[in-house]
């Protein structure tokens, strides 16, 4: 865990082991699976593509991505993929194990892919989804991948360790994630509705989507899935907090202006989220706070929680960069061990 208060590191800490038979501790530059934490990432490169006019978040995604105007998908935009409000979530045709790890299978999939929902009519969290749609569509308008813009325009200007898609010379520095129970099987169970289908297939089509039975192999951490395989460490994560609260500008480096930040951060969808059935809430790809989970008791805070308990946010009320990552498993709503380090830190503020 790694927390900078008005740019000042006061917390950088870390324990425990890195691989689920202990017997290797961590270190200080750990690296490891953030999962989610990745959308915030990812949202950051989005609201770059905006600064630099490359898109824009009412970009119909069709106008860059044509094979995507099929099946009433004619009107969807940046912002619905931004704002989870796209009706993808899930694919439905059974993919072959690993597809995920192939960008061009899964883009190609979900292009012609019908919603789930009509576009725009609702939400409902893309858990794995999110990051091939989002990212497709910044490769169609960039040329590059959103793990190259991480590197180019995030790791590198803030030193930071961030990566997307880990080139086999960091392999050594990853911990092992813990991750109890059996790998999905890979094929769903028979006579499922539609709704159960969606819900199995958000998570598990392909069988590995979500990392299950392969999250600690070369494989998944050399490829690029926005949603769910970046790599860093607490310090990395913090560091990117620690400038987004500052409006997007510390210490001589600008990651984002400051009206990009704060469009970027704008709500685009609230409420019945129909894929995790409760409340949820997010702007341009960030989550923002909800009375059920925020980031400590401000507002204005906003980032982004990953599976097992890792989290990444901002405070810009109260200057806080916060980064925690971990190797192991846990509720993935409310997680006590998160929980109480954002409680901890604002105990400490007050």
């Amino acid at each position: 865990m790694c927390i900078t208060v008005h740019g000042r590191t006061v917390v950088d800490i870390w324990g425990g082991h890195a691989d689920p038979q202990r017997t290797r501790v961590w270190d200080q530059d750990q690296l490891v699976n953030a999962f989610s934490v990745g959308k915030g990432i990812t949202a950051v490169v989005a609201a770059q593509c905006v600064a630099r006019g490359e898109l824009s978040y009412d970009t119909v995604v069709s106008s860059v991505w044509p094979e995507f105007e099929v099946h009433g998908k004619e009107s969807v935009t940046f912002r619905d993929l931004l704002g989870h409000r796209a009706g993808l979530p899930a694919i439905r045709p059974r993919m072959a194990p690993g597809s995920m790890m192939q960008w061009s299978a899964m883009s190609d999939a979900l292009a012609t892919e019908k919603p789930w929902w009509v576009p725009g009519t609702a939400h409902g969290y893309h858990v794995n989804t999110f990051g091939f749609l989002v990212g497709e569509m910044i490769r169609r308008a960039t040329g590059l991948t959103v793990g190259q813009l991480i590197a180019r325009d995030i790791s590198a200007p803030l030193h930071a360790d961030i990566y997307l898609g880990a080139s086999d010379h960091l392999h050594q520095r990853m911990a092992d994630f813990e991750w109890p129970g059996q790998p999905m099987a890979e094929e769903e169970p028979p006579g499922l509705t539609e709704e159960q289908l969606m819900q199995i297939n958000t998570y598990y089509n392909p069988s590995g989507l979500s990392g299950s039975g392969v999250v600690n192999s070369p494989e998944w951490r050399r490829a690029e899935m926005p949603s769910t395989n970046m790599h860093a460490s607490a310090r990395g994560v913090s560091s990117l907090y620690t400038t987004l609260a500052h409006g997007g500008s510390y210490s001589g480096v600008q990651i984002l202006p400051t009206n990009v930040l704060a469009e970027a951060v704008q709500e685009v969808s609230h409420g019945d989220d129909v894929v995790l059935g409760r409340v949820s809430r997010f702007a341009h790809g960030f989550q923002i706070p909800i009375p059920e989970r925020g980031f400590g008791p401000n507002s204005e805070a906003f980032g982004h929680y990953g599976a097992g308990g890792s989290v990444g946010f901002c405070d810009p009320v109260a200057k806080v960069g916060f980064g925690y990552v971990m190797n192991q498993m846990g509720p993935r709503w409310q997680n006590p061990r998160n929980k109480a380090l954002i409680e901890a830190l604002y105990a400490c503020l007050q």
